[in-house]
């Protein structure tokens, strides 16, 4: 079975948090958790790149030591180093340590002294007052652990966009090889660019005779056959995934397509636009008594319907239809507008690769600019730098920008947001700054006013231009701290701050609806991908794609402006 960068990083992660459990060497954790990343970020399947020659010893972080377990897991789907800390470690503890204020240390004690093993058993030992009475726990230390169980996003977990991505694209490529398939198209949440995705629905056309449903079945990543028919199979693939494929008849082609792509609630409000002029609509077409008036294309049935085309993201029912119907559907922003990247990393803090590559890399892309955002001296996991540190990254920047032609590197940093409000570093380094992110990266158990207050006395430093990330959520890790975002936002739009919707496939934080409450309310949004390589640059279109569920035009994206006018708008 093959073996996608989702697994690899997942077996990679849960060796880190397992042999950090145990006490492990700190830098042998570290290194799993860098490989990790680095697999998870790659645009393209690991398993792909060794087919095609490709050296991943090479990549950041990795080394022939990793490479040599990279493609052990490909080739077997095993890692007998994982399989050997699992027999000395209870498994359910990794998934403790993903409960806020729940490390690898304080998850060995709970074990030890309660037999906590699995996320209930610890629910039910701080419900019960068990855990207040272990030695460095305590009352108040119990009582964030059942807050933060409140929040904990466990359980059964939809993929990732960018996982479901390595997943959805060889399969649909195959099933357009099929002889005969004329037309095919991946439907439902997928289409509309969702966050997460919990299955696929895949839609073809083919000539009568097409082996399309044999061959569909004996894909080699099928786990198992749930269904087999004419006109629609189901399978589960290796990773849990259910995919449907359906056979529809060309003159239907655009009404099935309306009809899986979604959403249920958009669905329903244009089959009552239907019905409201005697007509029916279904996934077979748009009919009249029985004759069928339109079903070929989705153009053609909006049309008929007397509206535009409405881009499947926007297929939410939050408006499109009404803005339809005025003729004010937003131009939505392309991939192509961003001039730059306002948030990454380079070797200076936890990037993999050095100015000048990031900022060749860059250029490759057309970019005009690109925003150097190394991590503050807290940060020291990440090896944040000191005020001195970043004074010499500001001066090579400096030096850089006189040799590079044809793209400008901004001079920024990440800032952590300290819980007292202050930022990480002093006003006299931070003016020497084109922007300022800020971001939290601890302290996330504050109540809702709290870390309201926190953002907000944050934002009275005069640097402060961007709250990165802003509500620490990890999609299917993490859930989002408690944080007003509704005056958060208000608040930006009178200092002149602003929202990053950081485009990096674990967070796309901000959401879409905070994105469209940010165009209503005319707050423009940077889309940054906190890229840490040259690899992370290319999440740019999973923030883009976001922007776009949020109806943003280019014209409310700061980083579709050149570099002075950008940094104009930033000024405050």
């Amino acid at each position: 079975m093959p073996v996608h960068n989702s697994d690899i990083a997942e077996a990679f992660r849960r060796l880190a948090d397992l042999l950090e459990i145990e006490g492990g060497n700190q830098y042998r954790v570290r290194a799993y958790r860098n490989a990790a990343a680095t697999v998870e970020g790659l645009p393209h399947d690991a398993a792909r790149m060794i087919e095609q020659g490709a050296d991943l010893s090479e990549l950041p972080g990795i080394g022939e030591d990793l490479a040599g377990k990279i493609e052990t897991l490909i080739e077997t789907g095993e890692l007998p180093l994982l399989e050997e800390v699992e027999g000395r470690v209870p498994e359910g503890l990794a998934e403790i340590t993903h409960v806020s204020g729940i490390g690898p240390k304080r998850a060995w004690k709970l074990y030890e002294e309660l037999g906590i093993e699995t996320i209930e058993a610890l629910r039910k030992a701080a419900e019960a007052g068990e855990i207040r009475d272990i030695e460095g726990f305590g009352e108040k230390t119990e009582q964030n652990i059942i807050d933060a169980l409140g929040r904990f996003e466990g359980g059964e977990k939809r993929l990732r966009l960018m996982d479901a991505e390595h997943i959805a694209e060889p399969l649909l490529d195959y099933v357009r090889e099929i002889d005969g398939v004329k037309q095919a198209i991946i439907a439902g949440s997928y289409r509309r660019q969702k966050e997460t995705v919990g299955d696929l629905d895949i839609l073809v056309t083919a000539k009568r005779g097409s082996d399309v449903m044999d061959r569909f079945v004996k894909y080699d990543e099928v786990d198992e056959v749930v269904s087999k028919g004419e006109t629609r199979s189901t399978v589960v693939l290796q990773s849990g995934f259910h995919v449907d494929l359906r056979v529809v008849a060309e003159v239907s082609y655009g009404a099935a397509l309306f009809y899986f792509t979604g959403s249920k609630a958009h669905n329903i409000v244009v089959r009552k636009r239907a019905i409201d002029r005697g007509w029916k609509l279904n996934e077979y077409g748009l009919f009249e008594d029985n004759e069928r008036i339109a079903g070929k294309t989705e153009e053609e049935v909006y049309e008929k319907l007397d509206l535009p085309f409405i881009p499947p993201l926007l297929r939410e029912n939050r408006g499109e239809i009404e803005a339809a119907e005025n003729g004010e559907l937003p131009d939505l922003v392309q991939l192509d507008d961003i001039r730059g990247d306002l948030h990454c990393h380079t070797k200076w803090s936890d990037g993999k690769f050095t100015l000048r590559e990031m900022a060749e890399a860059a250029k490759d892309k057309g970019y005009a600019f690109l925003g150097i955002t190394d991590h503050s001296k807290s940060q020291t996991v990440a090896g944040g730098l000191s005020e001195d540190g970043l004074a010499k990254q500001i001066d090579e920047i400096d030096e850089l920008n006189e040799e590079l032609d044809g793209i400008r590197l901004l001079k920024g940093s990440e800032v952590d947001i300290l819980e007292n409000g202050k930022l990480d570093f002093s006003d006299n380094i931070l003016a020497q700054l084109d922007y300022v992110i800020c971001a939290i990266h601890g302290g996330f158990n504050l109540s809702r006013e709290k870390q309201t207050e926190r953002v907000l006395r944050a934002m009275d430093n005069k640097h402060f231009n961007i709250l990165a990330h802003a509500t620490g959520r990890l999609i299917n890790e993490r859930a989002p701290y408690e944080i007003d975002l509704d005056r958060i936002m208000t608040e930006a739009e009178d200092r002149g701050c602003f929202l990053e919707l950081n485009a990096h496939p674990n967070r796309l934080d901000i959401d879409d609806a905070r994105c469209k409450m940010a165009r209503d309310m005319g707050l423009m949004v940077p889309i940054g991908t906190d890229a840490h390589s040259i690899n992370g640059l290319e999440t740019m279109r999973f923030g883009v794609a976001q922007a776009g569920r949020g109806w943003l035009e280019a014209k409310d994206v700061l980083n579709t402006r050149a570099p002075d006018e950008l940094l104009k708008l930033m000024r405050r």
